[in-house]
């Protein structure tokens, strides 16, 4: 008896969206002035007798004018027009001022009158070290390192100097942080494993 219900049920619905979907394809055929139409035409015919043509036209008038008007106008340059902005297009900036290092279309490394620019100190060699791992015993941590040239394997906690040359700044749980003694070269060595 169910089952009976459950199918009476789905064919009704199956009708209504049939009825739903015969009427937005007939919207779509016929436009709104065109059914209308032909709805008194249908009716004019059964019945015999023919109605007067409608007074109105369906279809809009076009201006030719306008059109050509429109296609002697100059386009617009392709940089000059943006489709998703109304609004005039802005002034260009401003030049650079004179007398800045680089501003006034002088090389990097001149200053305005000419004179070369003392040049930057270059920056220290990378730390030749791996980071293998870390050793942690009563809560302090122990970094394993091993030197890329020697193949030598060296330890150190936080601020310990290793090889005479170098700093522990930190120890985190995949990297280690170094430095130089006198505080340049600043890198961070990430865990290798090797």
């Amino acid at each position: 008896m169910q089952r009976k219900g459950r199918l009476i049920a789905l064919v009704a619905l199956l009708a209504v969206l049939a009825a739903v979907a015969f009427y937005q394809w007939r919207g779509v055929v016929a436009p709104r002035g065109a059914s209308d139409t032909a709805v008194a035409s249908v009716a004019a015919g059964a019945s015999g007798r023919r109605s007067p043509a409608p007074a109105t036209s369906a279809v809009p008038a076009v201006q030719l004018d306008a059109l050509q008007a429109a296609r002697l106008q100059p386009a617009p340059a392709s940089g000059d027009r943006n489709p998703f902005q109304f609004q005039a297009k802005l002034p260009p900036p401003p030049p650079p001022m004179p007398g800045r290092p680089g501003a006034n279309g002088s090389p990097p490394g001149v200053d305005a009158a000419g004179n070369p620019l003392p040049a930057a100190p270059p920056p220290p060699p990378p730390i030749p070290f791996k980071f293998i791992g870390i050793v942690q015993a009563s809560g302090q941590k122990l970094a394993v390192l091993s030197d890329t040239s020697t193949k030598d394997v060296l330890y150190g906690h936080e601020g310990d100097v290793i090889d005479g040359r170098y700093r522990i700044l930190r120890i985190g749980v995949e990297s280690v942080e170094m430095a130089y003694l006198d505080g340049r070269g600043r890198q961070t060595i990430r865990l290798t494993g090797s």
